[in-house]
């Protein structure tokens, strides 16, 4: 690494502000793409409050789209206008394509100043840490995961009383409940599959029937992936099955996110199956109904994984400074902060978390990271399968191909996507 920790300062709550002789600028320039409302984007500008109060330093922060990082991030990072901090989704086919680039720095010495492995522990390392051929679970730090994020279900708690409809604990019981809503007339589940909330939903249906070594073969390529396997199949087949008793509107297929969202904000579904950056919008924007979320019923691998890393571009210019701010990101009171928003921290306080529904989520992604049953999400295995996987899903729902040809051609997806990250021999 370009810095040498020789020259690295006293560590105060953030890191000290006396950095070193080549970095002399006074502005730290930070990027991120997190949506205005998440808890990590509150967290974050909570810590540049902080850092600028603790450093005397300045944060230049730009706002960018999740496709202007994706698509043209690797330009940016390559010149002199890259930043010093900036988001990177995490997996494969992106922070990993941007390690394989050399567009990253190796922040190892900066976790061994600061400590951070005690902080991000565990399978909560997993997506920081890259091989030299950008694959998860390396022996070398990339980046620092602030939060974590899982899929869980959102339930209306006024319908389900309304119709007299118990929250479910299980599998079989989820399925009632779908079934006794569509008996009122009502479509229960809010979906969209334009983006990535159906796409989510399979692959969570997928991982309830998993298990780590499914997750390593398709995630870490240890062994040969089965598209013809109980967890796909399952998957498929319950997709259709749903679609065809209506439990999920065809009309999801020209649907985005934020209008699955919305079906589930204004009452029209009682039932959201979605991330945990979406929990500080409902506590915000959900205030006309009660509402709970709750993990998954009967699932053996869960969809989530600690959130997006903060990485320091090669091309920075002031990486001492990047280093301190995510220091300063990691402390608890930005951690707790990010509890009491809505999200999930790495470390927090429980006694400084106000809302026990938040204590309740938190501990739900501490038990299932800490046996190691995270599944990731399906599109980080392979280079460019996000919107193929979404083109094809949207085909299924349409009836234009059906589960089997689904499958096939995300086969294909997986295949070629694995072959254009140049991961395996």
């Amino acid at each position: 690494m370009a810095t040498s920790l020789a020259m690295l300062a006293g560590v105060g709550a953030c890191g000290s502000s006396n950095s070193s002789s080549q970095e002399d600028g006074n502005t730290l320039t930070v990027w991120w793409y997190a949506d205005e409302g998440s808890a990590e984007s509150k967290g974050w500008n909570q810590t540049i409050k902080v850092f600028e109060k603790k450093t005397g330093k300045k944060v230049k922060f730009e706002r960018k789209s999740f496709e202007q990082i994706a698509k043209n991030g690797s330009q940016f990072l390559n010149s002199d206008k890259a930043p010093d901090v900036m988001e990177s989704n995490r997996g494969n086919s992106s922070a990993g394509l941007l390690v394989t680039q050399n567009l990253l720095s190796d922040l190892g010495p900066y976790v061994k100043k600061y400590g951070w492995d005690k902080i991000v522990k565990g399978q909560n390392q997993i997506l920081g840490k890259y091989t030299s051929k950008g694959v998860i679970g390396g022996n070398t730090w990339y980046g620092i995961p602030t939060y974590a994020e899982m899929q869980r279900v959102y339930y209306n708690d006024d319908l389900f009383a309304k119709y007299n409809i118990p929250i479910p604990n299980t599998f079989d019981e989820f399925v009632s409940a779908l079934a006794k809503f569509k008996e009122n007339g009502i479509t229960p589940l809010s979906e969209a599959a334009m983006e990535y909330p159906l796409q989510q939903l399979w692959w969570q249906l997928v991982l309830s029937k998993a298990d780590k070594k499914f997750v390593e073969d398709y995630q870490l390529y240890k062994g040969k992936v089965d598209w013809n396997s109980e967890p796909f199949t399952f998957a498929t087949n319950t997709i259709e099955a749903w679609l065809k008793a209506g439990y999920i509107s065809k009309d999801v297929s020209g649907l985005k996110s934020e209008d699955a969202f919305t079906g589930f904000t204004n009452g029209t579904h009682p039932i959201f199956v979605t991330g945990t950056w979406n929990h500080g919008r409902f506590m915000d924007e959900a205030k006309n109904f009660k509402w709970e979320s709750k993990e998954w019923p009967g699932a053996n691998v869960y969809e989530g994984g600690t959130g997006n890393i903060l990485t320091i571009p090669r091309n920075a210019k002031h990486k001492d400074m990047a280093a301190q701010f995510i220091n300063c990101a990691l402390q608890p009171d930005i951690q707790n902060f990010i509890g009491n928003a809505g999200g999930i921290p790495l470390t927090y306080d429980p006694s400084a978390i106000k809302d026990p529904s938040l204590k309740v989520m938190i501990d739900d992604f501490k038990k299932v990271a800490s046996k190691g049953v995270l599944g990731y999400y399906p599109d980080w295995a392979g280079a460019n399968m996000y919107d193929s996987m979404s083109s094809s899903l949207q085909q299924f729902v349409n009836g234009e191909i059906t589960g089997k040809q689904m499958l096939d051609a995300y086969k294909g997806y997986y295949d070629q996507g694995v072959k254009d990250l140049g991961i395996l021999d």
